[in-house]
């Protein structure tokens, strides 16, 4: 998983509360477990004129100019403005895989459906609630200002905006040291790696017989 230290990314709209994850990455492309190749199927029903299909070639699909992210403005975007309950629905982990495989890094909501605000954490995307209030706020900048960029610092725990605003953010203590050294589950198991090893052998020499290795 890659770490999360400081993100200075161009931020995008998904203006409409309770996205939920069939809307993020539709139920006909959760055949694959590869957890890579979603970007282009990212919001599928919102980013094209016809239905997606798994494996298809999405460069010559009918797209919604009308879409935030089929505008040239938004292109290149990592910092993901949403309003409150985005990621309900059900709890495929492909709604944040989609999001990472597209280039989000930071998703900016006043709240998240749990499962989904979980899921991030594990696969490297930080999300952030703020207050309502201050979303709106920045959906306002945002749409005010092309390029409209912000600075998601993790270890000190701040949204900074162009102006230079800090906005603070709260964010577990556990999930920010995993994001920060990019561990997810199978990276934290491997830190202990060595004491795995060394209870594996103290438990093949008591118990012999578990391992078919009894003469």
């Amino acid at each position: 998983m890659r770490s999360f230290t400081v993100l200075q990314g161009l931020a995008a709209p998904m203006d409409r509360a309770n996205v939920d994850t069939d809307l993020i990455i539709p139920k006909q492309f959760l055949k694959s477990i590869k957890r890579s190749g979603f970007g282009p199927n990212l919001f599928d029903e919102l980013r094209y004129l016809d239905q997606g299909e798994p494996g298809q070639d999405c460069s010559g699909r009918p797209v919604n100019e009308d879409f935030a992210l089929n505008q040239p403005r938004y292109q290149g975007a990592s910092v993901l403005l949403a309003r409150e309950n985005f990621g309900c629905g059900s709890s495929r982990e492909h709604a944040p895989w989609a999001l990472e495989d597209y280039g989000f890094r930071c998703l900016i909501a006043p709240s998240f459906a749990d499962i989904f605000y979980n899921n991030c954490f594990k696969n490297g995307i930080l999300p952030i609630e703020l207050d309502a209030a201050i979303v709106d706020r920045l959906f306002q900048q945002m749409y005010a200002n092309e390029g409209y960029t912000l600075t998601v610092d993790l270890e000190r725990q701040v949204v900074v905006t162009p102006e230079g605003e800090e906005i603070p953010f709260e964010v577990d203590a556990f999930r920010k040291h995993c994001l920060i050294n990019g561990l997810d589950d199978i990276g934290l198991t491997l830190e202990s790696a060595d004491a795995i090893r060394a209870f594996e052998s103290r438990w093949q020499e008591q118990s012999p017989w578990l391992f078919g290795t009894l003469k």
